[in-house]
């Protein structure tokens, strides 16, 4: 892990507010906005509010959009990270190295994360799936895919990983329950989940980031680096940047809507066309930030969203083990306790979420960030 003491320079600060807005989405506002349900009159609200809920099994909602935008935003920094790195004549050899130290690092990182406190004297109760792990390995196969396989190869590559996937769930039958199970119960994920994957899984008999569904999962980083190769190409104009980017959204949105069809758009599976759709908003929201922020330079909203991203897994893991909610409570509890009890958790969930922004703030401007 490296701590700087000064802000990149020549960074894209649309990348940095795409990640900052997806980290706050996580570490605070889900909350707020969660609370918001019940509390007005305005149907709009409540229709808001329910977006940042995960569906039990099959649907999608915004909430559903978070995690994997994410691991596309992680793409998109590999190609500018990796061309520096080839620049200096930095050897694969070692880029490989750090790429997988990085990866054993977010590992260790993500079990702690989700087996805190952790069961040091009952194994059998770790779960190995984890957000930050998934992400380590998405990372660490695409800087391998970046560095052997020109661009066009690797857009085949992650559509020959989303017809298997596609293939093997409606192709390979589940003892019980036979070959295209969706359900909770028998669909391939699960079962191979059950059957080869140590320790507790999330749900029981099921775990969405199990082994199967890392594979689809791997692909939104893929397209990611495919983004940040289109945004690092010196030869298109900033407009050129913004249509191609535009672009493939439109197609991965267009593709997943068919695909949907057969292949419902749904989270706990990580289905292909779920995959896609993810990849086409994450394209677009993408190019929305990038020709506000850094072609028309309309940047001063930005810098709200700037100072999380800047430190996306320093919240990450301290919103994990730092109550900013209880802490929320004591400080800001005498100015809306008039407002009375219902509205306790909106004010307690906006308060948490302007202690962490602050604290970031802090962080930022004293010139510390922390990456891996």
């Amino acid at each position: 892990m490296e701590i700087l003491l000064k802000q990149p320079s020549k960074r894209l600060v649309s990348i940095d507010a795409l990640r900052g807005f997806d980290m706050l989405m996580i570490c605070g506002a889900d909350a707020f906005f969660r609370s918001l349900e019940g509390k007005t009159s305005f149907a709009w609200v409540d229709v808001l509010a329910r977006q940042f809920e995960h569906p039990e099994w099959i649907g999608f909602t915004f909430y559903d959009f978070i995690f994997p935008l994410f691991l596309f935003v992680a793409g998109v920094s590999i190609p500018f990270s990796l061309g520096k790195s080839l620049a200096e004549n930095v050897s694969k050899r070692e880029i490989y190295k750090k790429a997988l130290s990085r990866t054993l690092l977010l590992i260790g990182l993500g079990m702690l994360d989700k087996n805190a406190p952790f069961p040091f004297f009952d194994w059998e109760q770790i779960r190995l799936g984890s957000v930050l792990g998934r992400i380590g390995i998405a990372g660490f196969v695409t800087v391998f895919l970046f560095l052997n396989f020109p661009a066009r190869q690797r857009l085949g590559i992650v559509g020959l990983v989303l017809i298997a996937y596609y293939a093997a769930v409606f192709l390979i039958p589940v003892p019980g329950f036979g070959a295209g199970n969706l359900s909770f119960e028998g669909n391939l994920a699960g079962w191979i989940d059950r059957t080869f994957l140590p320790g507790r899984l999330l749900q029981g008999s099921f775990d969405e980031l199990g082994i199967l569904t890392t594979f689809p999962a791997i692909c939104l980083t893929i397209l990611g680096a495919q983004a940040g190769e289109i945004l690092r190409n010196a030869q298109l104009s900033e407009q050129q940047k913004v249509v191609r980017t535009l672009l493939f959204g439109v197609v991965c949105i267009g593709l997943a809507l068919i695909w949907h069809l057969h292949f419902p758009i749904f989270k706990r599976m990580w289905t292909s066309s779920f995959i896609l759709l993810n990849a086409g908003m994450a394209f677009v929201a993408l190019a929305g930030f990038y020709w506000l922020i850094d072609m028309l330079h309309f940047r001063k909203w930005s810098f709200f969203f700037v100072v999380v991203g800047m430190n996306s897994l320093t919240i990450y893991m301290i919103y994990r083990f730092v109550n900013f909610r209880y802490t929320s409570r004591l400080l800001f509890e005498g100015l809306y306790r008039p407002a009375g009890e219902d509205w306790f958790p909106v004010f307690e969930s906006f308060g948490a979420l302007l202690l962490v922004w602050l604290f970031l703030y802090f962080l930022y401007r004293k010139g510390i960030f922390f990456k891996v």
